[in-house]
């Protein structure tokens, strides 16, 4: 049984470094995955991070982090910071989110998260189908990269563990809502909390179910 889960889990990994082997084939030496978590939340800051995986490491479960249950992704989280791997986060707090646009403000943390890194990579890879802005070196977009590229998949835990343990805090300063629970999604529970008890200060105010509550608020109080 042990050796039919390994053999499962090195197909994973074999799948998930397919295109960094690809670059390493190409004369890249340095490869950074990046991606984002919390782009669809009513609150909270965008958070992007940036991963160099080397081709000899090996992260025991990595793969996307949307795969993963809360406990699976805080033990990988755990593994890449163990094995020493660079790696840097961008936080975009929720009123650049309002000034510049969601899409905008992830491309700024993802840039960031690069810039941070320790070791400068000489090669990017971006979840999504956009570019970072202003970068010097060449960058490939993925769609769906989280499934299909190592680098990209460490990325998305890190980003996502480290926006989770924001929103953790955040539950602190607001007991009214459950920010340890849906971390700022708009899920059914969210939502009656809105309607219940408005917007608290890291809400998004350019999100339209928030952007609605704050204008009925406007109309009925004047």
């Amino acid at each position: 049984m042990a050796d039919s889960l390994d053999g499962i889990r090195q197909m994973t990994l074999d799948v998930l470094s397919h295109i960094e082997q690809t670059m390493y084939e190409k004369g890249y030496k340095v490869l950074c995955g990046v991606d984002e978590a919390g782009r669809g939340p009513l609150a909270g800051p965008v958070v992007a991070a940036a991963v160099i995986v080397p081709p000899e490491a090996v992260i025991e479960d990595l793969d996307d982090s949307k795969k993963l249950s809360p406990k699976r992704r805080e033990m990988v989280f755990e593994r890449i910071l163990q094995l020493g791997l660079p790696c840097a986060v961008g936080v975009i707090d929720h009123e650049t989110i309002d000034r510049v646009n969601i899409h905008k403000a992830s491309l700024i943390a993802m840039r960031k998260a690069v810039m941070d890194l320790k070791i400068a990579p000489d090669m990017v890879l971006v979840d999504g189908n956009a570019t970072i802005p202003n970068l010097s070196q060449p960058q490939l977009t993925i769609v769906g990269g989280d499934r299909c590229c190592r680098s990209i998949a460490a990325a998305s835990i890190i980003a996502k563990v480290t926006r989770d343990r924001i929103m953790d805090r955040y539950q602190a300063l607001h007991p009214e809502f459950s920010f340890a629970v849906h971390k700022g999604y708009p899920t059914p529970a969210h939502r009656q909390e809105l309607e219940k008890h408005g917007p608290c200060d890291i809400h998004r105010r350019s999100f339209k179910p928030v952007a609605d509550l704050v204008r009925e608020h406007e109309l009925v109080h004047g």
